[in-house]
């Protein structure tokens, strides 16, 4: 390992705090790409957010010079995972052409499950009962929440499943390259590798922007950077199970947008799933801090 990473230690309680604020980024990120959508492009849109991640990233990592910063001992490791994630945004883009955000995102949160198991399998993690737990009772709050809207099994309800899979894969990468790599290596890498990808595509139905869509481009990339940073910095301090009934907030970032942005309305079953969401997440904190403690001399 090299020295300076962060995987070494662990904080799971700040671990948290990240994967809380990056959820809080992505759900802004992506009600604006379901506003984007309806006009452009998905490989449009991706391209060019992947240019202004790129130099907002640059921007965050400019203290150590990107050849500095691209200086990985796993540069296939951080070539595939950020394959994954771009692959993985876009998925959801075109998702959120056919579905409303809350429901997306409901779908999309069988991640935590897939992770805890890939990170058992992959990562030699281990998943205690109460993580367990909490996982599942945050999924039954996903299930109240999506039972009033997907009645059926349409095909568009298939992308956030491929997605939550695709997700899950990134995150368990992502706390590997954490154990070889530093946060700011893995951010730049997510940023050009997806820049250089989408760059095959992007002129493929190309329709330029108004002013005001390069400005909410302009802040979904922004955004998206933040969110991307949070996320590494998350895995970087806590274990990849650890974090995941954290990001089931993604849920209620969504749905509050959702309602704001689109006329959304959530209704009592919403309500009630995304208050089994939170009290998951908040038992989950209090035991990674009881166990914390309880372990330190």
């Amino acid at each position: 390992m090299t020295a300076g990473t962060g995987a070494a230690r662990s904080n799971n309680a700040l671990g948290a705090l990240f994967a809380m604020l990056a959820t809080l980024c992505y759900a802004g990120m992506d009600s604006i790409s379901k506003f984007l959508v309806a006009d452009h492009a998905v490989g449009q849109i991706m391209w060019i957010r992947c240019a202004l991640i790129f130099l907002v990233s640059w921007f965050i990592v400019r203290r150590q010079g990107l050849s500095g910063a691209l200086r990985t001992t796993r540069p296939w490791l951080q070539v595939t995972r950020s394959l994954i994630l771009i692959v993985e945004s876009a998925i959801f883009v075109l998702a959120f052409r056919y579905l409303p955000l809350a429901d997306t995102h409901a779908v999309a949160a069988t991640s935590p499950l897939i992770v805890i198991a890939l990170g058992v399998l992959f990562l030699g993690e281990k998943a205690g009962p109460a993580r367990w737990l909490a996982v599942a009772a945050g999924f039954i709050g996903v299930l109240l929440i999506i039972r009033p809207g997907l009645r059926s099994l349409d095909w568009p309800v298939l992308l956030p499943l491929i997605g939550a899979l695709l997700w899950a894969s990134y995150q368990i990468l992502t706390r590997l390259a954490a154990r070889h790599d530093s946060p700011d290596t893995s951010l730049i890498w997510a940023a050009m590798v997806p820049l250089i990808a989408t760059t095959f595509v992007g002129p493929i139905g190309w329709q330029w922007p108004t002013l005001t869509v390069w400005l909410l481009l302009a802040l979904i990339s922004a955004i998206g950077a933040v969110g991307n940073y949070a996320m590494i910095k998350a895995l970087d301090h806590a274990e990849a199970a650890a974090v995941q009934p954290y990001n089931y907030t993604l849920l209620l970032w969504a749905t509050l947008f959702g309602f704001l942005m689109f006329g959304d309305m959530p209704d009592r079953w919403t309500i009630l799933g995304a208050a089994i969401v939170v009290a998951s997440g908040l038992y989950t904190w209090h035991h990674d801090r009881r166990t914390t403690s309880a372990a330190t001399p």
